[in-house]
């Protein structure tokens, strides 16, 4: 939550989080636009591998035990999140208190299908049908702006 409310007030009041949207929604007119692409594409990845290292360190805390297979489609839930919460995959579009809804959902989504005993494989097809059907009404979306 505290990572949550950082990063909300890195992209919604400070320089970075601006030109990490203009970026994302369009690299070639931000370049144009003055903006140090490279700069701050190294930046944003530094950031992200930040925020990873220390999920690493959380889950490696909460388990007792390092397991190079922990996370292991992990990054099937962070897409779903982040599509259900409003994110666009072309990029330039999305929040972190979406996002944070979008986890919050995939978690009681998790929870609710191992409470009545699916099977992780049709877990994984249920979340690739969701992450799918976010894909087409964005795209759908963005057809009619």
């Amino acid at each position: 939550i505290v990572m949550g409310i950082i990063s909300h007030i890195m992209l919604s009041q400070m320089r970075f989080g601006k030109y990490t949207y203009a970026i994302g929604g369009n690299e070639q007119a931000a370049r144009i636009c003055g903006i140090p692409v490279d700069r701050y594409k190294i930046m944003i990845f530094t950031y992200a591998g930040l925020l990873a290292g220390i999920a690493g360190l959380m889950l490696t805390a909460r388990i007792s035990a390092g397991q190079p297979s922990l996370g292991l489609m992990y990054e099937l839930d962070a897409i779903a999140a982040a599509v259900i919460g409003g994110t666009s995959l072309n990029g330039g579009i999305g929040t972190i208190p979406g996002t944070m809804i979008g986890a919050l959902i995939i978690g009681v989504l998790n929870n609710g299908l191992d409470l009545m005993n699916v099977s992780s494989y049709w877990q994984q097809i249920l979340k690739g049908a969701i992450i799918v059907a976010a894909v087409l009404l964005d795209s759908r979306k963005n057809k009619k702006s």
